[in-house]
């Protein structure tokens, strides 16, 4: 039997777990899906006691995804992003990967939306943010990040090339923009009666990816959707970076429809 995991704490509301024991039932795979929580300091050692044990590969959660970078052998885009959220054993030493980047991208293919010369504002600048900056710019994008702090979102922005940044003034770029991400935890519940983007802004020539996924359907995305937006909410995103992890720890194509299922059953 094979085993993955996800390291994080807290991890007891992780949506991870029944995620991707759907996807091992649906392919009929001997394997099983386990919690880690140690101490907030103890990332690094947990990383070599799940090697020592014989663990397949492990996703990481808050708050260990910049801790772990020195213990393992970071991949391209988990150097450039700063943060590795899925670790593969598979090689020695462990290697890091961030399947946030890919989680954003085949959001958006899912759903038609082409991403190159489209011109996008990603609104916040933490590690969410980041992935989300990155992702779009990977695939053509010209990329705005807009948040509270500007210093923040100058130094996303000089990161990632090509980006502009400015602060929350420079939401009005949404009214002609092709792409809008909320990478905030503004709309998530309780307070999900708040929307990070005026509904003035949007428009039925924008897409829309909310990355918060509680509540599934936020003000941001009603507003969206009413004005003919196409809006994507953020369980994809959870299940499209899980998706990834999946294929790149079994080499199989995931079962995204099971997962899908899961993943919505437990929301």
């Amino acid at each position: 039997m094979q085993v993955f995991g996800l390291l994080g704490n807290p991890v007891e509301h992780s949506l991870s777990p029944p995620m991707h024991e759907a996807a091992y039932e649906a392919l009929g795979l001997d394997a099983r899906y386990v919690t880690f929580e140690p101490d907030r300091d103890a990332a690094a050692a947990a990383v070599e006691s799940a090697e020592t044990l014989g663990i397949a590969g492990l996703n990481v959660t808050i708050p260990f995804k910049r801790d772990v970078l020195d213990a393992v052998e970071p991949d391209g885009v988990a150097r450039r992003v700063g943060a590795v959220n899925t670790i593969d054993f598979s090689a020695t030493p462990p290697t890091g990967h961030n399947t946030d980047v890919a989680g954003v991208e085949r959001s958006f293919t899912h759903h038609g939306v082409a991403l190159e010369d489209r011109d996008a504002v990603v609104v916040g600048a933490g590690g969410a943010g980041r992935a989300v900056a990155f992702a779009l710019a990977d695939a053509g994008a010209s990329v705005h990040v807009a948040n509270r702090t500007v210093e923040r979102a100058e130094s996303l922005a000089a990161d990632v090339p090509g980006a502009t940044a400015g602060g929350l003034d420079t939401l009005d770029r949404v009214a002609d923009a092709d792409v809008l991400v909320n990478a905030t935890s503004v709309g998530m519940e309780p307070d999900d009666g708040v929307t990070p983007v005026d509904a003035e802004y949007l428009h039925g020539d924008l897409a829309v990816l909310d990355a918060v996924y509680a509540p599934i359907e936020t003000r941001l995305l009603r507003e969206a959707a009413a004005e003919g937006a196409t809006t994507i909410d953020g369980a994809w995103m959870l299940l499209f970076q899980g998706v990834e992890a999946f294929e790149r720890w079994t080499g199989r194509d995931a079962p995204v429809e099971a997962m899908n299922e899961a993943l919505r059953a437990e929301l």
